[in-house]
């Protein structure tokens, strides 16, 4: 078993497109839920919504690529307005259930053939990143140490998700200590409180939904420019894989969501490794390889329920925070 190999593969995840779609994803489920106690269960509808808006927008409609970017944010943006005229007057429950329907829509529609020609249905999309690469201003080859060694096309995806990653960081933090902020987290607390002030409730669940859905829709954005999009990856369970890195790093704060998304893919890919490692070396003979991939799942789940019971804050976060889901 080559112990460093597992590391080097491991550690190589903390900067990869991924993982920052995952970290701008929770950051804006934490203006959902952390923030304004909206019950999102449809984040993979959004980043989909994203990163098709951006490739159907240089394959089908020729635009730039920052342009299509644009696009993917508008659409992000429409799509919370479909979603929260509905329900935001009612229930959070509604909300959810919305959403996670929602989100299912959305990628049958991509996958169906009735559209095959704009979104490549099962083949997904590939070949929108040309123009992208062709603005990198670092020279060709292959830069970096250790694990963390990329060709000049990697580290440009790497610089536009650590850029992006920032900016939201720093909107969060400034949203969150301006008087929009304060009325958000009181609506979180107590919404019939923060009516009886005279705010319109509605209107303030409303901008949080389209600004947590832009900055989720970024995520889908950046995973898209390091790879090929397809419908089979906006499926439920990466919802669930964005909630476990919210509530890992803690829900209702600023640097939580980055924490979080950094800590499980690392955590990810060191199982995603190891345990078929095990498996060859005869160490987990009761495993296929197949098996011990699949694990990989039920370990995450088993974590995700631990840290709910003993943990619920997360890492960053504080009990009174999230006083509003007891």
């Amino acid at each position: 078993m080559d112990f460093g190999q597992i590391l080097n593969n491991t550690l190589s995840q903390i900067l990869s497109p991924t993982t920052f779609g995952f970290a701008l994803a929770a950051i804006g489920l934490s203006i959902h839920f952390g923030f304004a106690g909206l019950l999102n269960m449809g984040v993979a509808g959004f980043m989909a919504v994203g990163a098709y808006g951006f490739a159907i927008s240089i394959l089908t409609l020729g635009l730039p690529w920052w342009a299509a970017a644009l696009v993917g944010f508008v659409l992000a943006a429409v799509f919370a307005l479909i979603l929260g005229i509905p329900t935001l007057r009612l229930r959070g429950d509604y909300l959810a259930i919305v959403t996670i329907a929602a989100a299912e829509v959305v990628r049958l529609l991509f996958l169906s053939t009735a559209y095959k020609d704009v979104t490549g249905s099962a083949d997904g999309l590939f070949g929108f990143q040309a123009e992208f690469r062709a603005a990198n201003p670092l020279p060709q080859g292959t830069y970096g140490f250790g694990p963390w060694t990329y060709t000049s096309d990697q580290w440009w995806v790497i610089i536009i998700g650590v850029a992006l990653t920032a900016v939201a960081v720093l909107f969060t933090w400034s949203l969150m200590r301006s008087p929009w902020g304060r009325v958000i987290k009181g609506i979180r607390e107590d919404e019939d409180a923060v009516r009886s002030l005279g705010k319109n409730v509605f209107s303030f669940k409303m901008q949080a939904l389209v600004i947590g859905g832009v900055i989720i829709a970024a995520g889908g954005i950046v995973t898209a420019m390091g790879t090929n999009v397809n419908p089979n990856v906006y499926v439920t369970s990466q919802t669930f894989f964005i909630w476990t890195a919210l509530l890992l790093g803690g829900a209702a704060t600023i640097f939580g969501p980055v924490l979080g998304a950094v800590l499980f893919w690392v955590v990810r890919a060191f199982l995603s490794n190891l345990l078929p490692a095990l498996v060859d070396a005869g160490l987990l003979p009761f495993l296929s390889r197949e098996q011990a991939q699949q694990s990989v799942f039920v370990l995450i789940g088993v974590a995700l329920m631990l840290l709910i019971i003993f943990r619920p804050q997360g890492i960053l976060g504080n009990k009174k925070e999230l006083s509003f889901v007891r």
